[in-house]
């Protein structure tokens, strides 16, 4: 046995067999672009609110408008994320992404090409569709590369991407548009995606994990036995019987999957559409500082990720099930989450900002969910699972910056005209409609950790359908 060979499990006679030569050395590629492709998404995620302070005057867009445009981008998430997810049950995913990257690079340009905000709003909803599976396909991608005890830490390092997109997205296109105008963040957006197009096309792939049927040791097999009254084995987890999926989608674990991964994408929502404004115009910082000041809660949630990936893989390797491994920690990051949220209104300068930091950064673990959730199935339903939990969660997205923007404009928020600063008053009405929000959002967060705590127990839904509704 190679050293590349580590990561390969090898008691079952499945694992041996599918130990490819220097496989290990390949599926760490395969995540490196994943991470990238991530980032990538995100990027895209995170330049509307970057440009919002000139884009809307230039475009006459009131507060409440622009929201809108911000929750535009979650139109047709959810629905193509669920059909996405059937069709890589069937398909390769490796070409899945590609389409995906395809059609992203392609959406940056008419705005760079002088589109209006009729424009901008028909991108970003064809956008957001486009993204819309992202992370479900990046999961399933890099789970077809490693088994089932291994999969914690490189699932986190793809999630890890979509914090990396606005720390490396915000003070690069802060550059691009003081020297070149904002039209150009949307270019420049889709000159990267190009560019990781092509070396998917010629790296990208699926792995051997992909295929792999139900070939389990006597070992594995008696392990099983004794835990069939609660739980599937862990290494056990790819060897499940196709099942009644819509079986799943009605459980109390999936259930608590969706509203945990909603308060997460609740936040995105806020943090991608207004947070860069909020920052400007209620806490006084210029562009540059904005763009410095906004990646610090993805730099958190960056490490928050990777402290729990590592936690979980280490519990994985130690017979921990995903349950206590993956789903707990996620949960104790929304709670955190959510106190700052909380706690954010009852401060003010530098001490509002590092709690809305801490707080954004620990809300930014959503794909813990569906990395979890992945556990419950076996290999072929898996996208199925992840990509339909992506989308339905997505509406926490889809609400948020609407409401955000609905708020300012209740508490008497006007957007001034370009070039001119907002004036005290309307800094403290924006402040005013921001900080009922962080109440809600705090109060969502709570909800969504408690219940991924108490229910998202993926091998005991996983035993479940085996035992009522397995098809083979």
């Amino acid at each position: 046995m190679t050293p590349d060979d580590s990561d390969v499990e090898q008691p079952s006679t499945t694992s041996r067999r599918i130990d490819l030569s220097r496989m290990s050395r390949r599926a760490w590629v395969i995540t490196g672009l994943l991470v990238l492709f991530q980032i990538v998404a995100f990027a895209d995620k995170a330049v509307l609110g970057l440009v919002s302070a000139d884009a809307m005057p230039e475009l006459g867009l009131s507060a409440t408008e622009f929201g809108f445009i911000g929750s535009s981008f979650f139109f047709l998430y959810a629905l193509v994320s669920i059909v996405v997810g059937f069709l890589a049950a069937k398909f390769p995913v490796k070409w899945i992404l590609f389409v995906m990257a395809l059609a992203w690079a392609v959406l940056q340009f008419p705005m760079l090409l002088g589109g209006a905000a009729a424009v901008l709003l028909v991108t970003r909803v064809l956008l957001g569709g486009a993204e819309g599976p992202a992370t479900a396909m990046s999961l399933t991608s890099v789970h077809t590369w490693f088994a089932p005890r291994r999969r914690a830490l490189p699932s986190n390092l793809v999630a890890i991407g979509s914090t990396l997109g606005p720390v490396i997205a915000a003070p690069v296109l802060a550059w691009v548009i003081t020297a070149w105008g904002w039209r150009w963040a949307f270019g420049v957006l889709g000159i990267v995606g190009l560019i990781w197009m092509a070396a998917w096309l010629i790296l990208g792939a699926d792995g051997p994990y992909r295929e792999q049927q139900k070939a389990e040791t006597d070992e594995d097999s008696a392990d099983g036995a004794d835990a069939a009254a609660d739980e599937v084995t862990t290494s056990a987890v790819d060897a499940q019987q196709p099942v009644v999926v819509w079986r799943a989608f009605a459980s109390l674990c999936f259930l608590a999957a969706v509203i945990g991964g909603a308060s997460n994408f609740w936040v995105q929502g806020f943090l991608t559409t207004w947070l860069p404004q909020y920052l400007g115009t209620v806490i006084g910082l210029s562009l540059q500082e904005v763009g410095t000041v906004t990646t610090i809660p993805w730099v958190l949630g960056a490490l928050v990720l990777l402290g729990l990936g590592v936690l979980g893989q280490r519990m994985l390797a130690r017979g921990h099930n995903a349950h206590r491994s993956i789903a707990i920690p996620f949960g104790a990051a929304a709670l955190v989450a959510g106190v700052c949220f909380l706690l954010v209104q009852l401060t003010s300068g530098a001490m509002s900002v590092a709690l809305l930091s801490l707080a954004a950064g620990c809300s930014l673990a959503y794909p813990m969910t569906a990395s979890a959730i992945g556990y419950s199935v076996g290999t072929r339903q898996r996208p199925i699972m992840m990509a339909t939990l992506g989308g339905v969660a997505s509406l926490g997205a889809v609400i948020s910056p609407s409401l955000v923007g609905w708020l300012m404009t209740r508490a008497g928020y006007v957007s001034p005209p370009k070039g001119v600063k907002p004036s005290p008053e309307m800094a403290a009405n924006m402040a005013d409609g921001v900080h009922l929000a962080f109440t809600i959002t705090g109060i969502i967060l709570l909800v969504g950790g408690a219940l991924c705590i108490a229910f998202l127990r993926p091998e005991r839904l996983g035993s479940a359908l085996q035992r009522r509704y397995a098809r083979g």
